[in-house]
């Protein structure tokens, strides 16, 4: 195929360019902002996919943020590609205060406690817990062992389901904000290029 990586990475190089990209963080944010603007769109519906792919940034569907973002954009009719890269906005350095955030207000909201089910747990172990019960649910289908739940349970009860409810609020409020940000300077650039553009088209036509 054309677009075939020639040069398959491996495992440990995709998941360091995820953390750290190549050429670092300020340069992949460029890149995308650079794309984001130059998108053949109005500015409304590409400052719209960009409000979709933050929001998205406050769901704790993790690995699933792609499709989120595109069903949001399609539903409020916003960019598609937009609310794609718009996803950078969660990143290694922003994942931390987003859930924190996010969780906050979900305990809030349901007037829980953090850590209600199981107080003497950690963070890191609900989430190792939950991985292992998948795990082992998924190999009691072909094994006479008996599935457990209690892991899933205590990560949906403290983490899943408050993140879920409370990154609704942070999540419109930052969405909102990079729209109302977004138009104007989109349009800006927009108005910017086609100057430029019909400059070098006048230019073009004086040499002819």
């Amino acid at each position: 195929m054309v677009f075939k990586r020639r040069d398959r990475r491996p495992i440990w190089q995709i998941v360091l360019d995820f953390i750290y990209p190549r050429g670092g963080w300020l340069r992949a944010f460029e890149y995308v902002k650079h794309r984001v603007r130059r998108l053949p769109d109005t500015p409304e519906k590409i400052a719209r996919g960009i409000g979709a792919g933050v929001f998205t940034t406050f769901t704790p569907f993790f690995g699933l943020h792609f499709l989120v973002a595109f069903l949001i954009a399609r539903l409020f009719r916003g960019n598609v590609l937009a609310a794609l890269m718009a996803t950078f906005f969660g990143n290694p350095f922003t994942y931390v205060p987003i859930a924190a955030t996010s969780l906050w207000f979900g305990h809030q909201i349901l007037g829980i406690r953090p850590g209600r089910s199981s107080p003497t747990i950690s963070m890191g172990e609900q989430i190792s817990g939950a991985w292992a019960d998948l795990w082992r649910n998924f190999l009691a289908i072909f094994t006479p062992e008996r599935m457990e739940w209690r892991g899933l349970k205590v990560f949906y009860d403290d983490f899943l389901f408050p993140f879920m409810i409370g990154g609704v609020v942070p999540g419109l409020v930052a969405g909102a904000i990079c729209y109302y940000v977004s138009v104007p300077l989109i349009r800006a650039y927009q108005k910017r290029r086609r100057n430029q553009l019909q400059a070098k088209l006048r230019q073009l036509g004086k040499k002819t």
